[in-house]
C-alpha cells in the first residue's frame, strides 16, 4: 500500500508522544522499591463554579471506577504482550496523553488506607487543556482548574476500562486522586510515564512537564509491563521536530499553541462563509418531526420487526469494552436538566466575547471543533417520545464535534467490532462536555442544557450544518467537515446568553460528492443513493435509505454498528503538520481553489483508490474481537474483514432508496409496532420532487407537498 504519511506505520497502541524514543532504565525499578510507602491525602481542588462543574460530573462517573466482574473469563489471548497492547490502545483511542503498565510493588499501597491486593497497573496521563488568553472571558474560568478538569477525563477512562475489565472476568478498580489505594506518582514512574523531579515528591513528563493528572487501574488480569526510563532522558530535538517514528512532532505542538484558544487546531477560519447552506433548504416547509420516528426510537418499538427490536437493545453492548462506556453514556443522560441560579452573573453580556469564551471552554474540556447557530424552527423535534409536544425553549446553539479517532478508524473495517465503541466514546465525551458547560452556566444563572445521542430535544444534523461545520454530503443525513471528513460524532449545547454565530460554509463539497461515489460503493447494503439530490423534507439531499442502514446497524453480525461511509470517505485523512504533503496541499487546494475541483475531483478519487485508502490498516488494529452473547463473551463467529472493491456496479440500478416522508412516520405517542413495508417506500420514489421542481413550486408559491405533513397523535 503506497501511504505517504509517517504515522501509518505507528501503532496506536504507542501514543502521540514518543515515550518509546526515551532511554529506558532498570536500574529505577530498584531505587523505586526503596523509598518508604506514603500517606494518602485528600484532594483539595479549586472552589472556581467551573470546578464545581466538572467536580459533578466527576461525581457522577466516579461510582463506576468499581463494580461487578461477570462470571465468565472471556477468551482472552494467552499473549500478555497482545494484552497490554489491546488495554493501552483502548487508553489512547479515549484521548489519554500518556499511559504505562506495570507490577504493583508493596510500598505503593497508601498507608492509611486498606490494602490494595491487585498485582498489576494500568496508568493513564492526561495533559491539561490549552489556557486561553488572558483578555478572553474564558481565562478566568479555566485558571486554576485545568488540573479538576484533566482529572475528570483520568476519571472518565479509568472507569471505562476498568468497566472493560470487569467485562472480561477480572478484577480492576480505578484509582484517582482523592480517591486511590495507592501511590499514583511512584507507578507513573515505574510503567514509563513520567520521572521523579529534583525535590523526589513530585513526577513530570518530558513532553508535558507537570501539566497533567493522573490514574491507576489496578487488576488481578496479567499484563506485560513497561520499563521506566532513565530520569533526565530527553528526545533530540530535531528527530522530535520531524516527528519520532509518527509520533505527533513538536513542529505540530508549537502550531497547535500558536493558534488563538477559541479556534480548532484546524484552520476553519480559512474556509469560505456564506449566508445559506450549500443545499437548498425550504425553512418554511420543513416539517418538526418527533423522538418517536428516529430510525434506532422505530426498531426499539419493533417497526422493523422482531429481530432489530431484539438487536437494538444489546448492539451497543456487544462489545466489552463499549459494555464498560455505556453505564457511564447512560448516566450522564440522566443529568442533562438542572436547576438554574436565581443569582445572574453580569460578564455574559458581549456575543462576541461569550461566543469566544465558549468555545475555548470546550475545546479545553476536549471539543475538537466547534461552531455557533441561531436554532431553526425546524431543528427541535415535535414531540417527546411519550407524544408529549416539545416547545421551544432556547434561541442558540453550540455544536461540537468529537472526533472518533483516525489512527483507529484506519485500523478497522468501519463494520467490524470497534465501530461501535468509536460511537460510543464519541457520545460519552460528547455528554461529558457539553454537561459540565451546561452545569457551569447554570451555576452562573444562564439557562443552558445538553443534548446528547441519549436525550436530545433538537436534531444535530441541522445545526452542524448553520453552525458552519460542514456541508450535507452523499452519504446523506451527514454533514462532512474539511478536515475531519464525516469522522465525527456531535453534540449541542442550547442556551440564551447573547453569542456571535458563526456563518455556514462553502468548501465545494456539493461538486465532490456528486462526481465521488465511493461511500455509496462501499455501503455494505446500499444504502447511500447514487442517484441525484432531491428533495425530502424541505432538504436538498442525497437521500440515504435509512432503513436498510439501520436494520445493517444494529443487526451486524460480524460487527458492532456500522461506519464504513466514514472509513472509505476519500476526506477521511489526517491534515495536521503531521499528516502526508499529499493530503495537505490537497486539502488546501479544496479549500481555497475550489475552481479547481473539475480537474482535482476525478485524480483525487482516482488515486485514492489507487494510494489504498480505504483499505484496513493492520498496524493500527489494537483491539480484540470478542463479542458479549447472552452475558457471556466470547470469540465471535465471524468479524467483518472489508477493504474496498473498485469492480463494484455504480448505477445504482440494483439497489433503489426508500423513502419514509413525514406522512409516513409513526404518530408521535405510538407504543405499538407501526411495521415499515420497504416495497411501499421504494414506489414513493415517484412523488419525491426534484431540487429543480421544488425551487420553481416554492418559488412560485406552490402548495408544500402532503407528504411534508407530519403524522398525528393518535
Amino acid at each position: 500500500m503506497l501511504i505517504h504519511e509517517k504515522s501509518h506505520n505507528r501503532p496506536v497502541e504507542l501514543g502521540s508522544y514518543p515515550l518509546e524514543a526515551l532511554t529506558q532504565d532498570l536500574s529505577i525499578i530498584e531505587q523505586e522499591s526503596q523509598r518508604p510507602a506514603i500517606a494518602g491525602s485528600l484532594y483539595l481542588g479549586s472552589e472556581k463554579k467551573l470546578a464545581q462543574a466538572s467536580n459533578a460530573y466527576l461525581g457522577y462517573l466516579a461510582p463506576f471506577s468499581q463494580g461487578d466482574i461477570v462470571p465468565h473469563k472471556a477468551p482472552v489471548p494467552d499473549s500478555l504482550e497482545r494484552r497490554s497492547v489491546d488495554i493501552k490502545g483502548a487508553i489512547y483511542f479515549l484521548d489519554a496523553s500518556h499511559a504505562g503498565i506495570c507490577k504493583i510493588p508493596q510500598n505503593s499501597c497508601l498507608t492509611n488506607t486498606e490494602r490494595c491486593e491487585h498485582t498489576f497497573a494500568i496508568i493513564i496521563l492526561v495533559a491539561y487543556g490549552r489556557l486561553p488568553e488572558q483578555e478572553n472571558l474564558a481565562y478566568e474560568w479555566l485558571s486554576g482548574v485545568e488540573h479538576d478538569i484533566a482529572r475528570l477525563r483520568c476519571v472518565e477512562i479509568g472507569a471505562s476500562i476498568s468497566g472493560y475489565i470487569r467485562n472480561l472476568g477480572f478484577e480492576a478498580r480505578s484509582h484517582f486522586e482523592g480517591n486511590t489505594l495507592l501511590d499514583l506518582n511512584r507507578l507513573a514512574v515505574l510503567s514509563g510515564v513520567a520521572e521523579r523531579t529534583e525535590n523526589q515528591l513530585d513526577v513530570q513528563s518530558p513532553f508535558l512537564g507537570k501539566s497533567f493528572a493522573l490514574a491507576v487501574i489496578s487488576t488481578n488480569y496479567e499484563l506485560a509491563v513497561d520499563i521506566p526510563y532513565k530520569t533526565g532522558s530527553r528526545v533530540g530535538q530535531f528527530s522530535h521536530w520531524r516527528g519520532i517514528s509518527g509520533a505527533m512532532s513538536s513542529r505540530e505542538i508549537s502550531r497547535r499553541k500558536k493558534r488563538q484558544s477559541h479556534l480548532s487546531r484546524y484552520p476553519m477560519e480559512q474556509v469560505k462563509r456564506i449566508d445559506r447552506p450549500t443545499t437548498l433548504i425550504l425553512d418554511d416547509e420543513v416539517p418538526r418531526v418527533p423522538k418517536r420516528a428516529a430510525f434506532f426510537a422505530r426498531a426499539a418499538h419493533g417497526d422493523l420487526g422482531a429481530k432489530a427490536q431484539k438487536e437494538v437493545t444489546r448492539f451497543a453492548y456487544k462489545h466489552p469494552m463499549t459494555g464498560g462506556m455505556m453505564p457511564l453514556l447512560r448516566t450522564l443522560a440522566g443529568k442533562q436538566e438542572g436547576e438554574v441560579t436565581q443569582l445572574q452573573s453580569t460578564d455574559l453580556t458581549d456575543p462576541n466575547a461569550n461566543a469566544k469564551a465558549l468555545k475555548s471552554l470546550a475545546y479545553h474540556l476536549g471539543a475538537d471543533l466547534t461552531g455557533i447557530c441561531e436554532i431553526p424552527r425546524y431543528a427541535w423535534y415535535s414531540h417527546h417520545m411519550d407524544g408529549r409536544e416539545i416547545e421551544t425553549y432556547h434561541r442558540y446553539a453550540v455544536v461540537m464535534l468529537i472526533d472518533q479517532g483516525h489512527g483507529t478508524m484506519e485500523g478497522a473495517s468501519g463494520d467490524d467490532w470497534v465501530s461501535g465503541g468509536q460511537s460510543m466514546r464519541g457520545y460519552l465525551r460528547g455528554a461529558e462536555i457539553a454537561g459540565v458547560m451546561s452545569e457551569f452556566l447554570r451555576a452562573k444563572g444562564h439557562s443552558a442544557r445538553p443534548h446528547t445521542q441519549a436525550d436530545s430535544d433538537v436534531l444535530h444534523i441541522p445545526l452542524v450544518l448553520w453552525a458552519g461545520l460542514g456541508e450535507l454530503s452523499r452519504i446523506g443525513e451527514l454533514v462532512l467537515n474539511p478536515y475531519v471528513g464525516p469522522r465525527f460524532k456531535s453534540v449541542v449545547l442550547t442556551t440564551d446568553i447573547p453569542l456571535e454565530i458563526d456563518k455556514p460554509i462553502d468548501f465545494g463539497l456539493q461538486y465532490f460528492c456528486q462526481n465521488c461515489l465511493k461511500c455509496a460503493r462501499e455501503c455494505p447494503v446500499s444504502a447511500i443513493p447514487f442517484k441525484e439530490k432531491v428533495m425530502f423534507n424541505g432538504y436538498e439531499i442525497w437521500k440515504p435509505d435509512v432503513e436498510r442502514c439501520t436494520r445493517y446497524r444494529v443487526t451486524n453480525q460480524k460487527g458492532s454498528a456500522c461506519g464504513r461511509c466514514m472509513k472509505t470517505c476519500p476526506l477521511n485523512k489526517v491534515v495536521t503538520a503531521d499528516g502526508s504533503i499529499l493530503h495537505r496541499v490537497g486539502t488546501w487546494l479544496g479549500v481555497h481553489a475550489r475552481w479547481l475541483k473539475p480537474i482535482m475531483v476525478p485524480i483525487a478519487v482516482f488515486f485514492d483508490d489507487w494510494l489504498g485508502y480505504g483499505k484496513r490498516n493492520l498496524v493500527k488494529k489494537w483491539w480484540l474481537d470478542l463479542e458479549v452473547v447472552d452475558g457471556v463473551c466470547v470469540i465471535p463467529k465471524a468479524t467483518n474483514e472489508r477493504d474496498i472493491d473498485v469492480t463494484r456496479d455504480t448505477s445504482g440500478d440494483k439497489s433503489p432508496v426508500g423513502y419514509y416522508p413525514a406522512n409516513v412516520m409513526p404518530p408521535p405517542n405510538s407504543t405499538e409496532p407501526v411495521l415499515i413495508n420497504h416495497r411501499d417506500a421504494i414506489k414513493r420514489s415517484a412523488e419525491v420532487e426534484t431540487v429543480n421542481a421544488a425551487f420553481t413550486r416554492h418559488n412560485n408559491k406552490g402548495a408544500k407537498p402532503e407528504h411534508y405533513i407530519p403524522t398525528k397523535n393518535i
